[in-house]
């Protein structure tokens, strides 16, 4: 198993706030980007972040968006839509999502809108 999929998302999310806001975006931002992605609200992860809840188990509890499959391009050296392991490729959509985020690209393209 992956060290990542063992991660606590409330380890990883402080981190990609921190990404966005150095690039002058919000948490809100980040938070709508998370949640177009994972199918839970505000509060839904906030008591992710607070039960400690592993990126795993993270992933087992969402409702992935039916578009999600869009995201392409390479993250960490890898395209994501060439990822084999489901898990892995689900935490990648959300690393390049937050990315895109972070290099100001337009909401309505990063939600992958028609």
């Amino acid at each position: 198993m992956h060290r990542l999929f063992t991660m606590s998302f409330a380890t990883i999310y402080p981190l990609y706030v921190q990404k966005v806001e150095r690039k002058g975006h919000t948490r809100e931002e980040l938070n709508e980007v998370l949640e177009w992605l994972t199918g839970f609200d505000e509060a839904a992860l906030e008591r992710h972040i607070a039960a400690g809840t592993t990126v795993q188990e993270l992933f087992e509890d969402a409702q992935l968006n039916p578009n999600a499959s869009l995201i392409t391009g390479v993250i960490c050296g890898i395209r994501v839509e060439e990822i084999e392991d489901p898990l892995m490729q689900k935490i990648r959509y959300m690393d390049k999502l937050v990315d895109e985020l972070a290099r100001g690209k337009k909401m309505t393209s990063i939600l992958r809108a028609a």
